[in-house]
């Protein structure tokens, strides 16, 4: 409850609004339990203050405060204070005394567990103690059918706003918790996948394979001699390098393929229901398009990419040895000139497209 700077105004605002309905509901409320008692002209003020100017007020003292968490809490102790204290002075009148106290009750475990309840029934108590000073100790309890009317918005309308709160509360809890998912899964550089999730992704496509005897294809793609890149013009023009890749992969793969970074300058696509000689189609073409890429950094450099595919097949035991199959096959185009797509066939790596060399 003490975050500085700012972060409790969003609560604040929020507190604002079901406190000034709050307010005003609990102001007929309370107002029709006394107007029998004909209670002087300083508790009719002292009503209307607090069913009316109190909400604004506490709204401004917690906008203002360095602490507005803090503030808050002070805030809704106060408004526990009050509950109690118009308890006795209503000489405990059933139906809006159980009302008051219960939604009171309702709001602070609500907004701050049990230990703010446990805070507000004392601060309900100390309430009770100074109205029971000011107004004659007297105990009726009976509630009239114009009372009990007068209760009815603050017992239906409140909680039905707490509601509507909560309910927007718990959608935007859901979508940052749907946000923070995807940025676990997401490499922060290239924004595509990042290694686990991929993994995550590949095991799910050999499970499917396997069930519904479909091939797929994956490919592991490298960055040639990218330490070198880095080492001759530096970091920022590398990570440049890897966001192109990023982007060309995004622009020139299918909707159903899945992209992700595996590591340093490494980078893996899943290619569902694909066979191999049209996966290798579709990668010598974006090696292509990355080859042709213009970097405002470097106009000179010239970037290029090795490739190794693997289909799937019924003889890989796990999506390891499917990916291991790749990797071979990344070795191959990278041990023969680099600049080309390779891929296993029976234990062997070999070109599937034109050589480029």
């Amino acid at each position: 409850m003490q975050e500085p700077g700012g972060k409790g105004l969003s609560l604040t605002k929020r507190l604002f609004k079901s406190r000034a309905l709050g307010s005003a509901l609990g102001f007929l409320c309370i107002a029709f339990a006394m107007s029998p008692q004909h209670p002087p002209f300083w508790a009719w003020m002292l009503m209307i203050l607090n069913g009316f100017i109190w909400p604004i007020v506490a709204f401004l003292s917690s906008r203002r405060s360095e602490f507005p968490l803090k503030t808050e809490q002070r805030n809704l102790l106060l408004d526990s204070f009050f509950c109690g204290f118009w308890v006795g002075a209503i000489q405990f009148n059933a139906l809006p005394s159980v009302t008051s106290l219960s939604m009171m009750s309702m709001n602070n475990i609500a907004l701050g567990g049990v230990r703010l309840l446990l805070a507000g029934f004392l601060a309900q108590g100390m309430g009770l103690v100074v109205s029971m000073l000011l107004f004659p100790l007297v105990f009726m309890p009976e509630t009239s059918s114009v009372q009990m009317y007068a209760c009815l918005p603050l017992l239906s309308i409140y909680p039905l706003m707490l509601g509507w709160i909560a309910y927007r509360q718990n959608r935007m809890l859901k979508g940052h918790k749907r946000a923070l998912l995807a940025l676990s899964k997401t490499d922060s550089l290239s924004g595509l996948l990042n290694h686990g999730a991929w993994k995550g992704q590949l095991d799910l496509e050999f499970q499917r394979c396997t069930l519904a005897q479909q091939g797929s294809t994956i490919a592991l793609i490298d960055i040639d001699h990218f330490k070198t890149i880095n080492d001759t013009y530096g970091h920022v023009v590398g990570d440049n390098v890897l966001r192109q890749l990023s982007k060309v992969l995004n622009q020139n793969l299918r909707t159903a393929d899945l992209a992700g970074r595996y590591g340093g300058d490494e980078f893996c696509v899943i290619l569902p229901n694909t066979a191999l000689v049209t996966a290798a189609e579709i990668m010598d073409r974006l090696r292509d398009t990355f080859s042709a890429t213009h970097y405002e950094l470097e106009p000179l450099m010239k970037v290029s990419l090795s490739i190794g595919l693997a289909a799937y097949s019924p003889l890989h035991v796990d999506a390891t040895c499917w990916l291991n199959e790749a990797d071979k096959a990344l070795y191959g185009a990278k041990s023969t000139g680099r600049n080309r797509v390779s891929c296993m066939v029976d234990g062997a790596f070999h070109p599937v497209v034109r050589d480029p060399a």
